[in-house]
C-alpha cells in the first residue's frame, strides 16, 4: 500500500506543476487544444486526490458494520476517477475542439505552447515510467497487457492509465500546435483537442470496466487457489479433496476463500475441528493475502 501511496504522490506533483504550466500556455496561446490539456492535467490532479482518499478508507480494520473490511472502498473510488476522467477530460475536450471548430481562434505564441508541452513531456514520461518500473516488480514474467488485464491493484492501474493518456496526448497537442502555426489554419488545434478527448473517452472506457469488475466481486488471482490445492498433501491427511473453492478479491492484497472439503471418514468432532483449522493455517501460509478462509466439511453428491 505504501508503494501505491509513492506513486500517488509522485503523479498528484507532477499534474499540479504541469497543469499550472499549461493554463500559462493556454493563456497566452490561445490554443484550445492547450485549454484542453490544461482541463485534463487538472482532472488528473482532483482524481489523484481522490484515489488518495480511497487508499486511506480501504486501510480501515474491520467493524460491526462492515465486517470483511473496507477494502473495496478503493474500487469504488476508483471507479469514480475513471467517470471524471470520461467526463471532465475527454467529453469536455471533446466539446472544446468542436466548439473551436464552429468558432475558430488564432492561435498566437506557439512557442510559449511547444516549450511546455515539451516539458510536460518530460515531466508526464517520468512519472509513467515509475509507473511501469513498479508494475515490473509486481508482474514478474508476467506480460504487461495480461497484468493490466488481471491485476487488483485499480490504483496503480488508473496511474498508469492517466499518465500514459497523458504523454500520448502531448504529442497530439504539439502536432496540433505545430499544423496550426505552419497551415495558418486553426482548426487543426481543434482537432487536436477532439483527438485529446478521444483519447481520454478510450482510455477512461477501459479504466472503468476493469475498476467495475472488482467492484462487483471479482475472484482472486488463479494463484490463490493454486495455494490452496497445493496445501493439500501428506501434511493433512484428514483433507481429502476441495469440492468446491470460491476466492473473492476484497482489496488491495485482501482476498476472501470459501471452499468445501471431503474429509476422512471416521474422524470425531474435535478432530474434525483441529484439522480443519489446521489446514486454515496452512493455506493463509501459502497464501498470506488470503485474510479470510472459511472451510466447510462436506461429501461429494
Amino acid at each position: 500500500m505504501a508503494g501505491n501511496t509513492k506513486q500517488i504522490f509522485a503523479s498528484l506533483a507532477v499534474n499540479v506543476v504541469i497543469a499550472i504550466s499549461k493554463g500559462v500556455a493556454a493563456f497566452f496561446t490561445g490554443s484550445g487544444t492547450m485549454l484542453a490539456e490544461t482541463l485534463h492535467s487538472t482532472a488528473d490532479c482532483s482524481n489523484q486526490l481522490l484515489l488518495l482518499l480511497g487508499v486511506r478508507q480501504s486501510a480501515k480494520p474491520p467493524d460491526e458494520s462492515h465486517p470483511l473490511g473496507y477494502g473495496r472502498d478503493l474500487y469504488f473510488w476508483s471507479f469514480v476517477v475513471a467517470l471524471l476522467l470520461f467526463s471532465g477530460g475527454g467529453v469536455f475536450s471533446i466539446y472544446e475542439g468542436v466548439h473551436k471548430l464552429s468558432h475558430p481562434e488564432p492561435v498566437e505564441n506557439v512557442g510559449w505552447g511547444l516549450g511546455i508541452l515539451i516539458f510536460s513531456i518530460c515531466m508526464e514520461g517520468w512519472a509513467t515510467w515509475g509507473n511501469l518500473k513498479e508494475m515490473k516488480v509486481r508482474r514478474g514474467d508476467t506480460p504487461l497487457f495480461k497484468y493490466l488485464e488481471r491485476t487488483k491493484d485499480s490504483d496503480l492501474i488508473l496511474l498508469f492509465g492517466e499518465n500514459s493518456a497523458a504523454v500520448l496526448g502531448l504529442f497530439v497537442a504539439i502536432a496540433a500546435l505545430i499544423l496550426s502555426w505552419q497551415t495558418g489554419d486553426s482548426r487543426w488545434d481543434s482537432v487536436g483537442s477532439i483527438i485529446i478527448g478521444l483519447v481520454l473517452v478510450g482510455v477512461a472506457i477501459f479504466l472503468a470496466r476493469e475498476v467495475k469488475s472488482l467492484l462487483i466481486g471479482e475472484s482472486a488471482d488463479p494463484t490463490v487457489s493454486a495455494a490452496v490445492t497445493a496445501t493439500l498433501g501428506p501434511q493433512h491427511p484428514n483433507v481429502e479433496a476441495v469440492l468446491r473453492l470460491i476466492t473473492v478479491q476484497q482489496g488491495p492484497g485482501e482476498v476472501l476463500v470459501a471452499m468445501k472439503v471431503r474429509m476422512k471418514a471416521g474422524l470425531d468432532t474435535r478432530q474434525l475441528v483441529d484439522s480443519i483449522n489446521a489446514f486454515e493455517q496452512a493455506v493463509h501460509d501459502h497464501a498470506p493475502e488470503i485474510r479470510w478462509c472459511f472451510v466447510e466439511p462436506d461429501h461429494e453428491a
